[in-house]
């Protein structure tokens, strides 16, 4: 999982903002994926490519 996420490019991961709210996103090294807490959505990373579409986030339960 680790090499996944080494693809991500730091800099476009400083860019990246939840397309819902515009808000600011957290990386989650252990499930792969950028966490919007205000949207409680996280988006998925795959083949290191974050997929910032919020038909594919996962619904954050609390």
């Amino acid at each position: 999982m680790d090499e996944k996420l080494s693809k991500v490019d730091p800099k476009l991961l400083d860019l990246l903002v939840c397309p819902l709210t515009k808000g600011r996103l957290s990386l989650k090294r252990d499930s792969n994926e950028l966490v919007s807490e205000r949207a409680q959505l996280a988006y998925p990373i795959r083949d290191g490519i974050p997929i910032m579409l919020v038909s594919e986030a996962r619904k954050i339960e609390d």
